[in-house]
């Protein structure tokens, strides 16, 4: 069954994946992004792949364009069947060290923004009795690392949303939540995390500066330890998830996403337990 899918963070990696997997599967795909002009990358990418894309602007950190990109699709199609929450941005620097700026743009991008595309389509699909959210987190929405406290907080946020709102919403109106954790995807983390520490002022010379030499070492060298998957690989989750007759709360998305978050998932892989348990304590 065609879907319409609104995705959002299409500039870039794994949200050119996403849009142009789903559109060969045969949906209508809405690929939104903050800049427009930026859609370089993604239009060679449906070239390639011979799918055509509805380009729109949305930028995850304004209300008003998060609201006007929804109204706009629904205007033009009728409904909403399935939002990828792709946007986000990684971060690698020790709390201490952070600046509160850089702190709130890490949470209003990967957890607010999250927050207000949901919040966006909620009533649309509520009022269809169905649908599918689907958040892109992180194995960093599990498991804590190494100077990405403050990413990973706001990764864990976004797990505690799509739980909580899994464990009423999807019983009472038939709107699935999905949490996809992958580990990470090739050529994008080593690089954009020595880029992010430059354009943020470097590496400091202080205690930290060893740990975080050991850790960027460490992430180059990772590289055929499979953690790393390529932005396709993703996607081809994401499509299995927004597929399922019955979606999975949360899934890894590689062999070793499994091993890394098993102390915490190996009761639990697909969270549906977990979601039965509270649905029973709270709404039984």
């Amino acid at each position: 069954m065609s879907k319409v899918v609104l995705v959002t963070g299409t500039s870039t990696g794994l949200g050119i994946a996403i849009a142009v997997q789903a559109a060969q599967a045969g949906h209508t795909v809405y690929a939104t992004m903050r800049n427009t002009t930026k859609c370089d990358a993604l239009d060679a990418a449906a070239e390639a792949a011979g799918v055509s894309l509805l380009v729109r602007q949305l930028d995850v950190q304004d209300t008003t364009s998060v609201t006007h990109a929804v109204e706009t699709v629904i205007a033009e199609q009728g409904r909403i069947d399935v939002l990828v929450n792709n946007a986000g941005m990684g971060y690698a620097r020790s709390l201490e060290q952070a600046e509160e700026a850089d702190i709130h743009k890490i949470l209003d991008i990967n957890y607010m923004g999250v927050a207000r595309c949901t919040k966006a389509v909620m009533p649309h699909m509520r009022k269809a009795r169905a649908g599918h959210v689907i958040n892109i987190s992180s194995v960093g929405g599990l498991v804590g690392q190494p100077f990405n406290e403050i990413y990973c907080g706001a990764k864990f946020a976004v797990e505690g949303l799509t739980e909580a709102m899994a464990s009423y919403i999807t019983p009472a109106f038939g709107i699935h939540f999905t949490a996809v954790e992958p580990g990470g995807i090739v050529s994008e983390f080593a690089n954009t995390v020595l880029e992010q520490i430059s354009q943020t002022g470097g590496m400091f010379e202080d205690e930290y500066l060893p740990i975080l030499q050991k850790y960027v070492s460490g992430a180059q060298n990772r590289q055929n330890t499979g953690i790393y998957q390529t932005a396709d690989d993703v996607a081809d989750v994401v499509m299995q998830v927004m597929a399922a007759e019955t979606p999975p709360v949360r899934t890894r998305t590689s062999d070793w996403s499994e091993a890394f978050t098993k102390l915490k998932t190996e009761l639990d892989p697909d969270g549906r337990k977990q979601q039965a348990l509270v649905i029973e304590q709270f709404l039984g």
